[in-house]
This record gives structure tokens, C-alpha cells and sequence, in this order.
């Protein structure tokens, strides 16, 4: 009997995730949630145009620049607040020296802001919710003993359903973004392509080496960073997808991914000086962050660190997956 092809089994998966509707859920909720995201900045940019008197740029940065001086002079304030706001302060310092307004009320500054926030937590977990049953559904439901009673070897199986993964990982990514322009320019406008964005700081403990930075126009950066949280996302899909061959309760599989994605967020406000907490993979999801110049969870991370850490991880999740899945006795 010839071996079923890689691409039926790809297409089945692909049936099986949309059947389930957890995808429209998906869709739906961004669609509820953008609109509020979109509201709220809007009363932001008129609480800051009230606050400071002017809706010019230069007047409202320089005023945020004064603001963080002013509180870091404070003995109050945490040292590692302080480092961040150093780190701001050269940072608006430099848009404000050449002319730039880092805060371009715009559709595409609107979802370049949206994804950058969304990278370590709203995403991946909506990777998860995809992700997180993609083996284990196949026990509850006891569909696995039917798939692997075909002519397929497991490898195949567990191909498909990663193959399945990264369309969908994509599809998450994209409907995001194109959510967050369609929607936000219907307040904003849908201009902003072309306005300059700084990119390419380099941080030395509190201070910005700026002798890599360059402008680039936002459509560029808002690629740049989709291709950043499409990266993490994809780990954390590896990451729940391996935990689905573990466990065979789907339930369980979710809870063990959300709290490690939300161990991850508070970790990344707590662990400056826990040093080996960079080698976390929770931690190294904020990829945007080195886009945009701010201060690392960690002292001496990088975005290449990063990047190591993360394909480290995603790579042990896929042998592991591999590894169990091929060799484990499933049928029981």
C-alpha cells in the first residue's frame, strides 16, 4: 500500500483547524478589541493635547523629555525605572534634535504601536489557542487511532500538523495587522507609509549608541517588526505544539502555555538581576523592543541574543515533539 503524500495530510490539518471555528473566535476578537484600542489612544492623543495646551509635537516631546528629567531627580524612583527613562530621554532627544515626531497620529504608527505591545502575550496567545490541541484533540476525540491506521508514517503526521502551524501562525500575524490599519484609519487616517522611523539603537547599560541608527520609512519598520513577532510567535506555537504531544489533555496543555506566557510577562519587569533568567524563552520574546531602542529585561541582551535563544528553544521543541510522538505508544 503506497504511503499517503505530505500535502492531503497538510490540507487535512488545515480542514480540522478551521472546522473547530477557533480561528474565526480569533478573528473576532481582534475585531472587538481593536476598535476599543483604537478609542482609547484617541483619548489619549486629547488628554495629551489638554495636558501640555498644543497639539504641536515638538512642545508635547520636549515636555515628556522635562517630565522624565524631573523624575529622575527624584529619590524615590527605583533605579531600574530610572534606567528606562534615561534611556527614553536620549531617545525622544534624538527624534526631537532632527525633526521627527515619534508619535505620528496615524493608521500605520497605530498598529505599528498594537503589534510591538501584542508580541509577548495577546499573540501568543492566540498562537496557543491554535496550537495547543493540535495532538492532544486527536486523543480526546480518539481520531488518532483512525489517522495512524492509514498508510502514513508518523513523521508525516506530525509534518502536516507543523506545516499547518506555521500557515495559520501567518494568518494570525497578517489578520492582526491588517485589522489594526483598516479599523484605526477609520479615526486616525490611513496616511503614515512614508513617515520616518528611527531604527538601529544600541544600548550600553543605561546609555544609547546611536552610531547605528537610521531612518527608515514606516512602512519598512512595520515589515521589520512583523517579521519579529511572526518569529516569536512561531516559537510559542513549537512550544504548545510539543506540550500537546506531552500531554493529552488539551485543557491542561493550555493552562501549562498560559502560565508560562504570563510567568514570561512578569518575569520581564522583575528579573533584572537575576541574570540567567535571559536564557528563559518568555523573556526573549519582546524582539521589538531592540527595533525601538528600549531597555532589555536583561543587561547584555541583544537582538541577535535573542534570536539564538529563541531558535535554541524552538529547535529542542520540534526534536522533542519528533522524538515522543514517533516513538511513543499513542494508540493506548
Amino acid at each position: 500500500m503506497n504511503d499517503v503524500g505530505l500535502y492531503p495530510l497538510v490540507q487535512n490539518e488545515t480542514i480540522k483547524i478551521l472546522k473547530k471555528k477557533r480561528f474565526l473566535v480569533i478573528v473576532l476578537i481582534l475585531a472587538a478589541l481593536i476598535p476599543i484600542f483604537t478609542y482609547a489612544q484617541m483619548k489619549v492623543a486629547e488628554e495629551t493635547r489638554k495636558q501640555f495646551g498644543s497639539e504641536d509635537w515638538r512642545l508635547v516631546t520636549q515636555q515628556q523629555i522635562n517630565d522624565y528629567t524631573n523624575r529622575l531627580a527624584s529619590g524615590r524612583v527605583p533605579e531600574e525605572w530610572k534606567k528606562y527613562m534615561r534611556v527614553q530621554v536620549q531617545v525622544l532627544q534624538y527624534y526631537l534634535d532632527r525633526d521627527v515626531d515619534p508619535k505620528s497620529p496615524n493608521a500605520v504608527s497605530f498598529t505599528v504601536n498594537f503589534v510591538s505591545n501584542s508580541i509577548n502575550l495577546f499573540i501568543p496567545l492566540m498562537v496557543m489557542v491554535i496550537a495547543a490541541d493540535l495532538v492532544s484533540s486527536e486523543h480526546s476525540v480518539g481520531t488518532i487511532k483512525l489517522l495512524l491506521s492509514r498508510p502514513v508514517r508518523r513523521w508525516k503526521v506530525l509534518t502536516s500538523k507543523y506545516a499547518a502551524l506555521v500557515l495559520f501562525v501567518s494568518l494570525i500575524v497578517f489578520t492582526t495587522a491588517a485589522l489594526c490599519y483598516l479599523i484605526s484609519g477609520v479615526v486616525f487616517g490611513y496616511g503614515g507609509w512614508t513617515h520616518p522611523v528611527f531604527t538601529g539603537f544600541k544600548l550600553v547599560g543605561a546609555e544609547v549608541d546611536f552610531t547605528s541608527v537610521h531612518p527608515v520609512p514606516q512602512w519598512l519598520y512595520l515589515l521589520m517588526e512583523l517579521g519579529l513577532v511572526w518569529f516569536a510567535a512561531l516559537v510559542v506555537g513549537c512550544m504548545s505544539l510539543m506540550i500537546s504531544v506531552l500531554v493529552r489533555s488539551t485543557a491542561a496543555g493550555m493552562g501549562i502555555m498560559l502560565a508560562l506566557l504570563i510567568a514570561g510577562t512578569i518575569l520581564t519587569n522583575m528579573v533584572s538581576s537575576w541574570k540567567s533568567a535571559k536564557y528563559l524563552f518568555m523573556v526573549n520574546l519582546n524582539l521589538t523592543d531592540y527595533l525601538a531602542g528600549r531597555l532589555p529585561p536583561v543587561e547584555g541582551m541583544d537582538m541577535n541574543f535573542s534570536l539564538i535563544v529563541l531558535t535554541v528553544w524552538a529547535a529542542a521543541a520540534v526534536v522533542v515533539s519528533y522524538t515522543v510522538f514517533t516513538k511513543k505508544d499513542i494508540l493506548n
